[in-house]
């Protein structure tokens, strides 16, 4: 039984929309048909895969044999490259809807390489970003037209990745000296992503901005403790004047939550405490040491703590399972960077290796222990 249409039916039986014996019917009507028509892992796990090795496949064959082609024909294959797949879809889409799918996705990866392809071909000397901005206004155009989720997940992902290219592009600054701003607005960009689905809200383009949030969060947080450390002071400064950032720390912090308020409205709230954490790191992030080896960066450590522990509890409140799953790795990923930067190397080789064998069994197991404990009485609450 789908989560989303289970707490549809509990939401109607507690307005009084429907008695219990309506929703048992539905409920089971439901169960009949979804057996017989929803495909099985293997058969999307194919589509995934297939997707993407024709997607990689196409652009090498492409690669590969661009030197060798005419620009003509150069141009006559970026055209069919792009419009092969969406006929593809189109063709498909009564009678085996995630081929379809599938096809859509392929074609609009296609675009991207159509764009760059065809300023190669006609030399087009102008801002690289705009191809990027073209991509990503192709992919909103196909999640408007089609409102299929491929789309909806390369807009989340194109989007900011031309806000940042921008940024790099007008400010002439390297990876290396971009800003704070940038990895702490990708940081609350991802906490955005990952409470996109709620109770009361359930597509398959919520799930697609969960599971992107959920992959880019963790990664996304240590990148910008890094860069609040030692690792961006060891550059040289960068030149960007202080009132040239006012604008991008506006749009790095202020985008996130205005996205959070569009899909999540009242309930956006608690994505402000998510802001006013991801700010806290200026405060916490350990600046002297970059090996992180001195009792001073103890602060970091207790707010990672804190962050974790306020992703479970966002979690419980809002009944999600993967923000507890993620919060409890979290959790655990602080343990074990404090005890090798800042306990590890005061021990004794063998009491060091005995005091890691024990956190990871007994922690590991404590910590497995309350997860399933917390997700249970998730899963209870919510039926």
């Amino acid at each position: 039984m789908a989560d989303a249409l289970q707490n549809n039916l509990d939401r109607w039986i507690a307005a009084g929309i429907l008695d219990r014996t309506t929703a048992d019917r539905i409920r089971t009507f439901e169960q009949s048909r979804g057996s017989g028509d929803r495909l099985r892992w293997p058969v999307l796990l194919a589509l995934a895969l297939g997707g993407v090795l024709l997607s990689a496949g196409i652009l090498l064959f492409v690669a590969a044999h661009w030197e060798e082609l005419t620009p003509g024909s150069r141009f006559a294959l970026v055209l069919l490259m792009v419009a092969a797949f969406p006929v593809g879809g189109a063709l498909t889409s009564e009678k085996f809807p995630a081929l379809s799918t599938t096809f859509h996705a392929v074609g609009t990866v296609c675009l991207g390489a159509g764009i760059f392809l065809a300023a190669q071909i006609f030399h087009l000397e102008a801002n690289w970003t705009n191809g990027i901005l073209l991509w990503a206004f192709g992919a909103l155009m196909g999640w408007l037209l089609l409102r299929r989720w491929p789309h909806a997940a390369l807009l989340a992902l194109l989007v900011p990745t031309w806000l940042v290219s921008r940024w790099f592009y007008v400010s002439k600054q390297n990876w290396d000296r971009g800003g704070n701003f940038i990895w702490e607005g990708l940081l609350l960009l991802a906490l955005t992503y990952l409470s996109a689905r709620t109770a009361e809200h359930e597509s398959p383009e919520r799930k697609a901005l969960v599971s992107m949030g959920g992959i880019a969060l963790l990664p996304c947080a240590i990148i910008a403790v890094l860069a609040r450390g030692e690792l961006a002071r060891s550059y040289t400064p960068t030149s960007v004047p202080t009132p040239n950032l006012i604008l991008p720390w506006l749009m790095a912090i202020g985008a996130p939550l205005c996205l959070a308020v569009l899909m999540r409205g009242r309930a956006a709230w608690r994505n402000a405490f998510s802001a006013v954490w991801v700010l806290g790191l200026a405060l916490v992030a350990p600046h002297r040491s970059f090996l992180w080896n001195d009792w001073d960066v103890m602060g970091f450590y207790v707010w990672a703590a804190v962050g974790a522990v306020g992703l479970i509890a966002w979690g419980i409140a809002e009944r999600r399972r993967e923000r507890i799953n993620l919060g409890v790795a979290a959790f655990a990923m602080t343990v074990l960077f404090f005890y090798f930067s800042s306990v590890m190397d005061k021990l004794g080789r063998a009491e060091s290796l005995v005091g890691i064998g024990v956190l990871l069994i007994f922690g590991g197991w404590g910590l497995e222990r309350l997860r399933r404990m917390l997700v249970a009485r998730v899963q209870e609450a919510a039926s």
